[in-house]
């Protein structure tokens, strides 16, 4: 989708001049020039210039027709340099502003990728990956037909995932520290609220070697029942179904 975001930058722009001379000119005062050397800024991969000169047509040429793309284009020059903070305001401002704006969906999208580049490893703070999840269903919801909408379901799995991934570290972080009730917390949470990721299959097995470690051969049992139903030739359904054979054999005991 990283294509797919510099191509819709493409779309956006606008073949406003022909091309110029090789001899140096004034510093263009039309939104029209303005705009045009912020583009050439871009193709040349100068983000911080681009972003500074877009920005520049929507301030000296505010009623300008260009005025509202530029904004639009200067937040995409702002995510590009990895400015996300500044890219986020600018769009924040565009969706405030022009709801209806026909580039509005690709507003949100940007806004979406701008948090889901920002998502680091599980063991960091998720504050950035739940405001991916939030955006991200929020493209979907309001634009579900758009290409925006498709690729955000895919990031969305992922991101959840995530998430999920996140619990789990913290619940394997707290089993070796036996600190069995706030590790089967955790595991638990994978269990109830992120049942369609992959982190799934160990979530149920850990509730299973839980309660066989303290004693609960009840909920042990309906733990790896469930596991066994829907995961039967997972290796963690044939680690959770040792665990409950050593279980009955040391009851038995």
């Amino acid at each position: 989708m990283k294509k797919n975001l510099l191509l819709m930058a493409s779309i956006l722009s606008l073949s406003l001049l022909t091309a110029c001379s090789s001899t140096p000119k004034e510093e263009p005062k039309t939104a029209e020039g303005l705009f045009q050397q912020a583009q050439d800024y871009l193709q040349k991969t100068s983000y911080t210039k681009a972003a500074e000169t877009f920005e520049k047509v929507e301030l000296e040429h505010p009623y300008s027709a260009l005025a509202a793309k530029s904004r639009l284009m200067a937040a995409y020059a702002y995510y590009e340099d990895k400015k996300y903070d500044d890219a986020i305001i600018a769009l924040d401002r565009f969706i405030k502003y022009h709801p209806g704006n026909k580039d509005i969906a690709y507003a949100y999208y940007l806004k979406a990728m701008c948090y889901y580049e920002q998502i680091v490893d599980v063991s960091q703070d998720q504050s950035n990956t739940q405001k991916a999840m939030q955006a991200l269903r929020e493209v979907i919801i309001r634009f579900p037909n758009t290409e925006y909408a498709k690729d955000a379901r895919l990031k969305l799995d992922l991101t959840v995932d995530h998430m999920a991934g996140q619990e789990m570290s913290i619940g394997r972080w707290y089993l070796g520290q036996e600190n069995y009730l706030s590790a089967l917390n955790r595991f638990s949470t994978v269990v109830n609220q992120y049942q369609t990721t992959t982190q799934i299959e160990e979530a149920l097995y850990r509730q299973v070697e839980i309660y066989t470690i303290l004693g609960l051969n009840t909920e042990a049992q309906k733990a790896y029942q469930v596991l066994e139903y829907n995961y039967p030739k997972s290796k963690w359904t044939k680690q959770a179904m040792r665990l409950i054979e050593k279980g009955m054999t040391d009851k038995k005991a």
